[in-house]
């Protein structure tokens, strides 16, 4: 993604069919903007990007931003700020299991390290990279608010916490 301190010049897409916005996503995002005041739609953003991640494979492009923008009528470096500063937004590829991995003080104190070691030798990846099948991601978290269940990661919505290596295997093999 390159993001330039270029003038934007914003044109809105929504009507002609070179859109990533399908009717769909849409009405989801407009049932977000319809919780704001109408003043307030920009507050939507967060929701509007994680529906067009969702909808774009787990990631977002600057594209999909850019008609976030257009969407909330908002200048797009607001919405780039959004999606550079949470973890949860993807600028790049992810697998189709996602697996973020907390290593915050208490994960790393009961053993993320270990886990960490153990999820890179079995995926043959470390934190930022795809597998080759495309099946698997790692991503490195610095807190997932479930410290007493430590070490602890996230796969999707699910979380798994007192990760032992036979747990973590016994996950991954139960994923599809």
């Amino acid at each position: 993604m390159s993001i330039r301190n270029e003038p934007m010049v914003r044109v809105k897409k929504f009507a002609d069919k070179s859109s990533l916005f399908t009717a769909e996503i849409r009405a989801e995002i407009d049932r977000w903007i319809a919780k704001y005041p109408d003043e307030w739609k920009q507050s939507a953003v967060m929701a509007a990007l994680r529906i067009v991640q969702d909808a774009n494979g787990g990631s977002l492009s600057q594209e999909a931003m850019d008609q976030v923008a257009d969407y909330l009528d908002m200048p797009p470096i607001a919405v780039y700020e959004v999606a550079t500063f949470y973890s949860m937004y993807e600028l790049k590829p992810v697998g189709r299991h996602k697996i973020c991995l907390c290593t915050n003080v208490s994960c790393m104190i009961n053993g993320s390290d270990d886990i960490l070691a153990h999820l890179q030798k079995r995926l043959g990846i470390g934190f930022g990279e795809v597998t080759e099948d495309g099946r698997f991601s790692l991503k490195e978290v610095e807190c997932l608010g479930a410290c007493g269940g430590a070490p602890m990661m996230q796969i999707g919505p699910r979380y798994f916490e007192n990760l032992t290596p036979e747990l973590v295997d016994s996950i991954l093999d139960g994923l599809e």
